[in-house]
């Protein structure tokens, strides 16, 4: 007794309503049900549990797919199916058990049908969530690679800005170069801007880190006058003082003497003679 109670209790009934044994093992589990009651009682158990959970968790078919059915199997409808279970001649010649006599069978069937839609429930809630995890996770990948570029633009423009502050302090030192520091006129009071020029080969240089102009648009930018004997000379254009994607100082063209340095917005490429409406900044040597 001992010994049929743990076969009972083993699984391998469960397992057997399923279908999920081999022929051999179901072999055996009909031999134990034909020798004792206990084993047929608990199948048939089993079976009733199967039906009634899939009977409750059941969906029912659309009429379209009930006809389906019943065309591949080369009926018309259930009535067909009962009168060819019942037909004397039908039963002779085929070893398939009659509809009415295989409710074990359809239990089990209508189980596995019911546990393969929970199946797709559950891995189409799986699937929604993992795809909701990678949106997660792209998005927190783009964030980080925002963050990186906006740091490494701080660290570029630091980098950039230091340049041009040692470049300051040069040439403060340097007695070769003088220091013009020019102040914002009426146009733009308060920009500012130095330039930087050489005593011996009277080159001239500006420091972008070190000014202080107005913005610009896209069809004009700044251009630098030397005034020679009363006479403004163009030293050349130069572009936005807000980005660090040039060097931070700029080289224009020399001048042999001046006395003093102005910055005038003109249209791209430069003027002639300065717009003096639009005197930035001036400072005397």
């Amino acid at each position: 007794m001992e010994n049929l109670k743990a076969y009972i209790e083993s699984g391998v009934l469960e397992l057997y309503v399923l279908g999920d044994l081999s022929p051999e093992e179901t072999l055996q589990v009909e031999e134990m049900a034909s020798q004792n009651p206990e084993v047929r009682d608990e199948i048939a158990a089993i079976e009733l549990a199967m039906e009634n959970y899939a009977m409750q968790n059941a969906i029912e078919p659309s009429a379209d797919v009930e006809t389906k059915l019943f065309e591949k199997l080369g009926l018309q409808n259930e009535d067909e199916v009962e009168t060819i279970g019942s037909t004397p001649q039908y039963q002779e010649q085929s070893r398939i058990v009659r509809l009415d006599n295989s409710d074990g069978k359809i239990r089990t069937l209508r189980f596995a049908l019911v546990a393969c839609i929970a199946l797709l429930v559950v891995s189409g809630i799986a699937l929604l969530i993992t795809y909701n995890k990678l949106n997660a996770a792209h998005d927190q990948i783009a964030s980080l690679n925002l963050d990186k570029q906006k740091f490494a633009g701080i660290v570029s423009q630091l980098e950039y800005e230091n340049k041009g502050l040692d470049n300051m302090v040069t040439m403060a030192d340097s007695k070769e170069w003088a220091t013009i520091r020019m102040s914002g006129q009426a146009f733009s009071p308060n920009s500012k801007m130095n330039v930087y020029w050489n005593k011996k080969d009277k080159s001239v240089l500006i420091n972008y880190v070190a000014m202080d102009l107005p913005k610009t648009d896209a069809q004009h930018e700044y251009q630098l006058w030397a005034l020679v004997n009363g006479k403004p000379v163009s030293l050349g254009v130069f572009g936005k003082t807000d980005s660090a994607t040039h060097e931070a100082l700029q080289k224009m063209q020399t001048i042999q003497e001046a006395q003093a340095f102005a910055v005038t917005i003109e249209p791209m490429g430069g003027s002639v003679n300065p717009t003096m409406e639009k005197l930035s900044v001036m400072g005397g040597v």
